[in-house]
Parts: structure tokens; sequence; C-alpha cells
């Protein structure tokens, strides 16, 4: 039975992170780590996971009180490679799969190849993430919260965003089922629905495209602002705590009130 005070103190806890090169993965994995636990944190991207080692031991995830980071270069499509860095982390507490690609073509134009290397990364990555975590979970027979990353992409059609929106719908229905499959376990799965937020993956858009899709964002929001990756990792933090004990196969959307119905 969880205390009324239910604290995001993660102090002792083990979590892995992949994406944690940069972006939502990378403030996820320095708060965590600030929170207390010790970060494996998993990226294709050798330089940009020493740049966030280095961004965690500065905001107090080095040593103390934080728990310090582990790095492991690798590719979420390389299952054997994921296995190893879970194998490695040991007994796993909180797994958060955030790496993701995007891709943009019109329907007609979508090839077949693109639609596979999205799915693969974005779907099939968290897939594999997934199952090596919860796997090591039950086998540690220990509790454990898993946080899958959707999109606010899968609440409404936009140009352009088929392979995109396609993978992130498969990871909500994902996160369900296998919550459904691990609640028995004590293992908690849910995911977090980003709306427009301000990342390398968006900066790589045209700068036109990118004020005109932020300004748009923002006259959406009641909030009127667009996020910031450390607006998530904030979400993350909640989902991966004691604080969300009772909550398992829902979607948290924090978008600034953009999908918010009218």
């Amino acid at each position: 039975m969880p205390t009324p005070t239910a604290s995001y103190d993660l102090a002792g806890r083990t979590a892995l992170v992949t994406g944690a090169a940069g972006g939502i993965g990378r403030a996820t994995a320095v708060l965590l780590a600030t929170a207390g636990a010790h970060v494996h944190c998993a990226d294709r991207d050798e330089q940009g996971l020493a740049g966030t080692a280095a961004l965690a031991a500065e905001a107090g995830g080095g040593g103390g009180r934080g728990g310090g980071v582990t790095v492991h270069p690798l590719d979420v499509t390389d299952r054997a490679a994921l296995r190893a860095a879970v194998t490695a982390a040991g007994p796993l507490d909180i797994a958060a799969a955030i790496a993701g690609i995007m891709h943009t073509s019109s329907v007609l134009e979508t090839a077949d190849e693109d639609l596979d290397r999205v799915l693969d990364v974005n779907f099939k990555g968290v897939l594999r993430t997934c199952q090596e975590a919860a796997r090591a979970m039950i086998a540690a027979g220990r509790p454990g919260s898993i946080v899958t990353m959707a999109s606010g992409a899968v609440d409404a059609a936009q140009p352009g965003l088929l392979c995109y929106s396609a993978s992130k719908a498969a990871v909500v229905q994902l996160t369900r089922t296998l919550a459904t499959e691990t609640g028995p376990h004590g293992i908690r799965v849910n995911a977090v629905a980003p709306g427009w937020i301000r990342t390398p993956m968006t900066d790589k858009h045209s700068p036109e495209v990118q004020a005109q899709t932020e300004a748009a964002m923002v006259r959406m929001s009641p909030l009127r602002r667009v996020g910031e990756p450390e607006d998530i990792a904030q979400a993350v933090l909640y989902l991966a705590s004691d604080a969300s004990s009772f909550m398992t196969g829902q979607i948290l959307r924090p978008n600034g009130g953009v999908s918010m119905p009218w």
C-alpha cells in the first residue's frame, strides 16, 4: 500500500533510457539521475551520450544523492545489444523507451522501405526495449515501471506523417497490451504522448516550416507556448516514480492543451 506522500525520489533504483543522446531522451536521463536513479543511457550517438553523462554530473546525478550514468552505444534495432545493456544494468526498476526517428512523405509517395525503417525504430525498437526490460524485471521478481514514447500525432491526422503516426499508434497499443500482461507481476506500463517539442528532431525542419508550425501550436495551446524536452522528462519522472503507483495502461498527454476537446 503506497504512503499518502508518494515520492519522486528514485534513490537506489536503476533505469534504462533509450534515445538518451539528445532531446527528450537526454532530458529524461538527466532528470532521472538527478532524482537519484543510476541511469543506463543507450543511443547510437556516442558523442551525444558523453554530453548527456556530463550534463547529468553537472546537475547532481554524478554522485552524492544522484545515481550517476552509464552509457551504452547501441542501436535499438539490434536486439542483442539491447539485451546486453539490460543485463549489464543489473536489476532493472525503470525503462524509458524514447529512441525514435521522423520521416515525412505523402501517403502516395511513401515507399515500403521508408515505412519499414520508421517502424523498425519507432515501434519495433520500443517493442524490443519493453520485452528485454520486462523479461529482466520478471526474472528478478521485482516490480517496475516501463514508459514508452507515443506522440500527439496519434490524436490527429497530419499530412505527410503517415509513417511516424502509424508507428506511434502502434506504440499506444503495445503499451496498453503489455500493461495487461505485466500487471500481475507488479510492472506498470504507460506512455507519454507529447505535443510539439523543440528537439533536434523538430530542428531538422526548415526554419520557415519550424516557425510556421510553432506559431500554429502556440495559437492552439491555451498556455500559448510550445514544449521543451524538460516538460516531457517531468512526465516520465512521474510515471517512473511511486507517485503514479496506481497508473498503468495510460497515455499521458503533456501538450499544452492542444488536443483538448473544445
